[in-house]
């Protein structure tokens, strides 16, 4: 074979192979990732089948590929690592025209796991669908166009974003994966508890638009000919093939344009770096001292740090999203809230080890347990500037969706009760079992600390339970007895005044054994 197509195709499968052979790991977890992958497809392609005769398959099948379509748009901004061939810029140095380049890359793309699993699960769409000569003839066409346009959807969507993907904005993105995931979790288990109670038939006023949409008008247009409307498929097919035309377009017109220009992203970001310096008005609004130096380095690590920014960002969205997908389910308790403020005083567990091999220089200005206070002090009061109004926004707009407005003043008294606990056990498991958190990768423990990690988290918690006893034991009691309920709005400034006072004595208790474990500190989160 000549040409670029067959020698790109030839380079994608040397990747494909000298990656595996670096090592048995990377041998072993590609292995076990290509047979769960295909035997999830295998079992959707069974289903999908098992579906034939029944009045909504068509429905299922069109939006099955429509999820399947978002998740090759998506994923390559997620992982831009996970194909080699993704990123364009190694070839901007050879003599090779877009055009061309554009044909190979698409033959590219359609080695490996992610094509053979969309192929299955296509083609489950489609002979859940078939019914005839004549439709199955449409579904291998079909078949073909929608995997096209898949991929097709991916590249442009990795070339219109690969300088962004090259950078660091692009590692947070990788980093925030994990957020996308937990959030589809709960999207769709909320979906599937309703079809649960609803059936199938939910999906119709869907699938009749998406239908309409690429790549599932390709999958639509083998049902409308399995119903005899030959006009409305061949419609169907023209949908989808010009948006495989347009994608290629729009493709070919990124890849020239990244091919001849040159990189500015470095300039543009060292550019707005120095905008966000000179007109930052974030120290302005904080204390003066020592403190608000703290409270400042702490938010700009939760802004700018990959992994901070993430975890933040993930409690964030969990501690809204439980409270609130139960309340829509009308299964939940108002008590729920209270999660918002458990996910986000998570935030103060393991703060030393957030900074790293930076710590030193936080550890050469530390002389004494006084200094020590103040550092934790500060490092609380930039997490209460967010969890406060989270945790009360939270729980109100819970109480809204449950129309509980006269339990409001305790579920907010016991969500400040836990937060004051959370950040009181902290501040002293940060002191007494730091971790080092790795900078590159996924993980978030270095190796040979999980150990002190489960310790500081768990143990921390069921401490930070054990502390709000007193709380609880006191919302129990007013819910209990008979004229309890009057005197519930007693809960708020209880829990707000018992929350500051343990914090307040957990900073105390943390100081100065921070004070004394310096060196013990600094080595354990400046592993890894």
């Amino acid at each position: 074979m000549t040409g670029v197509t067959p020698t790109v195709v030839r380079l994608k499968l040397s990747l494909l192979r000298n990656g595996l052979r670096q090592s048995g790991g990377r041998r072993a977890a590609f292995i076990a990732s290509a047979v769960v992958a295909l035997l999830f497809a295998a079992l959707q392609l069974l289903g999908l089948i098992a579906l034939r005769g029944n009045a909504h398959a068509d429905a299922v099948a069109v939006l099955g590929t429509s999820v399947l379509a978002l998740g090759w748009a998506v994923m390559p901004l997620f992982f831009p690592s996970g194909d080699e061939t993704l990123d364009p810029t190694r070839l901007v140095m050879l003599p090779l025209r877009p055009r061309p380049l554009v044909r190979a890359l698409l033959a590219a793309s359609l080695v490996g796991i992610g094509p053979l699993f969309t192929v299955l699960l296509l083609t489950g769409c489609v002979v859940s669908v078939a019914h005839g000569a004549a439709a199955y003839g449409t579904a291998v066409v079909a078949v073909a166009l929608a995997l096209l346009v898949c991929v097709a959807l991916a590249r442009a969507v990795a070339t219109a974003n690969v300088r962004l993907l090259t950078s660091r904005k692009g590692r947070d993105l990788a980093v925030l994966s994990g957020l996308v995931i937990a959030i589809g979790a709960q999207l769709v288990n909320f979906g599937a508890q309703r079809l649960g109670s609803a059936g199938l038939g939910e999906l119709a006023p869907v699938a009749d638009v998406l239908r309409w949409l690429p790549p599932a008008s390709a999958v639509g247009a083998v049902h409308s000919v399995a119903e005899g409307a030959y006009g409305t498929a061949v419609a169907q097919l023209l949908v989808s093939a010009a948006a495989l035309g347009l994608l290629v377009a729009v493709w070919a017109r990124g890849l020239t344009r990244l091919m001849t220009s040159p990189d500015g992203s470095t300039l543009q970001a060292a550019d707005a770096g120095a905008r966000e310096r000179s007109s930052s008005g974030l120290g302005r609004l904080l204390p003066a001292g020592r403190t608000g130096t703290v409270m400042e380095r702490t938010l700009r690590y939760i802004w700018r740090d990959p992994k901070t920014k993430a975890a933040w960002v993930t409690s964030l969205a969990i501690g809204l999203i439980v409270p609130v997908f139960n309340a829509l389910q009308g299964t939940g308790s108002i008590y729920f809230a209270c999660f918002a403020a458990g996910m986000l005083g998570i935030q103060m567990y393991n703060q030393f080890g957030q900074d790293t091999s930076a710590f030193w220089m936080v550890a050469m200005s530390i002389s004494s347990p006084r200094d020590a206070y103040v550092e934790l002090r500060g490092r609380a009061l930039a997490l209460l500037v967010i969890t406060l109004p989270y945790a009360t926004l939270v729980t109100v707009l819970t109480t809204a969706m449950l129309g509980a407005w006269a339990r409001l003043p305790e579920v907010l008294g016991l969500s400040f009760a836990l937060l004051g606990a959370m950040l009181a056990t902290g501040a002293w498991t940060s002191a007494r079992f730091p971790y080092s958190i790795p900078q590159e990768g996924h993980k978030n423990v270095a190796p040979g600390q999980a150990g002190l990690a489960w310790i500081a988290i768990f143990g921390g918690m069921v401490s930070a339970a054990l502390l709000c006893a007193p709380v609880i034991a006191l919302t129990i009691w007013l819910n209990v007895s008979a004229n309890g309920g009057a005197w519930s709005w007693l809960l708020l400034p209880v829990g707000a005044v018992y929350g500051a006072a343990i914090t307040a004595a957990g900073l105390h208790l943390a100081a100065p054994r921070t004070s004394t474990r310096l060196p013990e500190i600094l080595t354990a989160v400046s592993r890894g």
